[in-house]
């Protein structure tokens, strides 16, 4: 039994399926399942969004994906299965950019590996996501929902002992994936 499901899915070859997260972490044995749905929204820092470009190095995405997983099984222990899909490419207001899952024996176990997967996977993941608004600008977002520092940049790191991607060039390119793993 795969107890791991870890994807990146091109935009282009559909969108993410929430029901196929909750299928896979189903279990007669687990009484707890929780989902996280991330959308893109339409505003943000009080700018008009109308889009969003994710970009990332595939295989390094996914083992960074898998590593999480393991590491959670290690300490969930065998009865946790879970989800992890993120999408890659160019996404409009509404479309799904991530979709987490989590099933345990028990609701509480449930929400605390889905809320940590989420945060590990955004916290950790070599993932650019470059905001376009409605006046035409384009910026590459940087941030850390684990320390406090929000998208623009702002806030002080107060989770002890985490590292951040390197920051976006001034010229608005992103930096290559192996700098950002690090």
């Amino acid at each position: 039994m795969e107890r791991f499901h870890c994807a990146v899915t091109d935009i282009a070859d559909g969108p993410l399926d929430p029901a196929a997260a909750i299928g896979f972490v189903a279990d007669p044995g687990f009484g707890g399942m929780n989902l996280f749905v991330g959308r893109v929204r339409d505003l943000n820092h009080g700018r008009v969004v109308t889009g969003v470009s994710y970009d990332m190095f595939e295989p390094l995405a996914l083992n960074g994906f898998r590593a999480i997983c393991e590491d959670m099984d290690a300490r969930f222990g065998p009865k946790v299965k879970l989800y992890v899909a993120h999408a890659k490419g160019r996404l409009g207001v509404g479309d799904l950019a991530v979709v987490i899952a989590a099933g345990t024996p028990h609701r509480d176990e449930a929400f605390r590996a889905c809320r940590e997967l989420i945060e590990r996977v955004k916290h950790t993941s070599p993932i650019w996501k470059q905001e376009h608004y409605e006046d035409g600008d384009s910026v590459w977002s940087e941030g850390c929902s684990l320390c406090g520092v929000d998208e623009a940049g702002d806030g002080a790191a107060d989770a002890p002992g985490h590292v951040h991607a390197p920051a976006v060039p001034a010229s608005g390119g992103r930096p290559p994936p192996a700098a950002a793993a690090g």
